[in-house]
């Protein structure tokens, strides 16, 4: 059961698998990077909002004051809508950027399947043999 295990684990599609994952997260983040400081800046200043604090409150919280004499607003119930909109944002890039690379290694595929495959050695030989059985 071990070595099955390690079989499983350690075959080119899982380590290839997990390679995908991690450079999916780092560029996940770096999406969100480009979506939150990039791109939704210039928009919430054309829109007249920050993105990041538009909210629907649903219950006023109390603003109290930290030891540190900070005034916080506390027990506030508030649905982050601004949020929802850039991860909306978020995905839509993602999303363009995952099509054009399916699109691109599609068009690969294609330009390979129409390429005529040239016969091997063996098959040019076996060709030859069948013709010359024929003529006799």
């Amino acid at each position: 059961m071990l070595k099955e295990f390690k079989d499983f684990a350690f075959k080119g599609n899982i380590i290839d698998l997990a390679t995908a994952v991690i450079i999916g997260g780092a560029f996940g983040k770096i999406v969100t990077s480009f979506v939150n400081d990039v791109l939704m800046p210039p928009i919430g200043m054309i829109v007249g909002a920050d993105f990041k604090t538009l909210k629907y409150v649903l219950k006023e919280g109390v603003q109290q004051t930290n030891a540190d004499g900070v005034v916080e607003t506390v027990g506030e119930v508030a649905m982050m809508y601004g949020s929802f909109i850039q991860s909306i944002v978020d995905f839509l890039i993602v999303a363009f950027c995952i099509f054009m690379v399916i699109r691109a290694y599609n068009k690969t595929q294609k330009e390979e399947e129409e390429a005529p495959a040239e016969p091997s050695a063996e098959e040019t030989l076996l060709t030859e043999i069948r013709d010359l059985l024929k003529n006799k």
